[in-house]
């Protein structure tokens, strides 16, 4: 039976993670209220952020950047993109 939740970012019930993605309170909150739509969503956006903005993260300001941008992403409030990028056309 899948696992559902009330997705922050959607506002609506989705298939949930089927863990935490990161050990302690963080990983547990984002368990409880994200859809694994939502996280999925995030991930490929921070591996682009990574990506095109050449992060290192083994510098801590970078983790700190990128918890931010997350929070704003999954609350729905305008967040970071990288600059130039064009999503390919379908």
């Amino acid at each position: 039976m899948t696992r559902t939740v009330m997705c922050r970012k959607y506002k609506e019930e989705l298939e949930g993670l089927d863990k935490p993605p990161y050990p302690g309170a963080k990983g547990q909150e984002i368990y409880n209220t994200i859809s694994k739509k939502a996280w999925t969503e995030w991930t490929n956006h921070q591996t682009m952020l990574i990506n095109e903005k050449h992060l290192s993260l083994m510098d801590p300001s970078t983790r700190e950047f990128l918890q931010q941008e997350m929070q704003k992403f999954m609350d729905g409030e305008d967040y970071e993109k990288a600059e130039g990028y064009v999503p390919p056309s379908k």
